[in-house]
């Protein structure tokens, strides 16, 4: 009996035994595969901060990218719009000087019409008076009540009438070729007085005309009066 109890002691103790080894083993195996999990959750969590990171990065450069290519486009078209100011400047500009250059050129062709006008209305009233004149004067000679004396004079003075306007014309003609425009010429018995179209008057062209009127009118020089419009 004593033998079969140490043989039982024996037993427990190896199945005590080989219980503890076998808790042991599986304890350590257990802390072992924590530790392998708890390195590889570490791991990826290192891996997942390091994405974390580059994606940061490469979203920065997107960024700074895209800012860039913004402010570049900005840029461009701030110069458009300055551009498109500039051109808009130089067109209101240019038209503002069309406007005053158009401005000018027909107050200039309304004062040169008006001062045709004026030569023209002038010519016309100086012939209508001598034909009115000479109409007078025919009266006085086709007039059976007319004396003969009458008659002479009447006849005299529709002659110096003519020869008064012939003269009158030749002036005039020789007058344009001196580099006058218009002229018209007055004549009130031995005073005679010439109207130019010249902005200015020069001492020479004075010379010129009353040469033409002194000659071809027998005029005295300082009965010739001459005067611009």
């Amino acid at each position: 009996m004593s033998f079969l109890k140490k043989n039982q002691v024996i037993v427990y103790a190896i199945v005590l035994m080989l219980v503890v080894a076998g808790y042991l083993n599986y304890t350590t195996n257990n802390d072992n595969n924590y530790i392998q999990t708890s390195m590889q959750v570490e791991a990826k969590d290192d891996r997942q901060i390091a994405n974390i990171g580059d994606a940061t990065l490469v979203s920065s450069n997107d960024i700074l990218e895209t800012n860039s290519i913004n402010n570049t486009k900005t840029e461009e078209n701030q110069i458009i719009e300055e551009k498109n100011e500039k051109v808009e400047k130089v067109d209101n500009e240019n038209s503002q000087n069309t406007i005053i250059s158009s401005e000018i050129e027909l107050t200039e062709q309304t004062s040169s019409n008006s001062q045709n006008d004026y030569f023209v209305k002038s010519k016309l009233e100086r012939d209508s008076m001598y034909s009115q004149m000479i109409e007078t004067y025919e009266k006085i000679l086709n007039s059976n009540n007319s004396l003969e004396t009458q008659k002479q004079i009447a006849t005299q003075e529709i002659t110096k009438i003519n020869g008064t306007k012939n003269k009158i014309m030749i002036c005039e003609n020789l007058i344009k070729t001196k580099g006058f425009e218009e002229s018209v010429i007055y004549v009130n018995d031995e005073s005679i007085s010439v109207i130019l179209k010249t902005p200015e008057l020069k001492p020479e062209q004075v010379a010129q005309v009353q040469n033409i009127i002194s000659r071809e009118m027998q005029a005295e020089i300082e009965n010739i009066h001459i005067s611009n419009k």
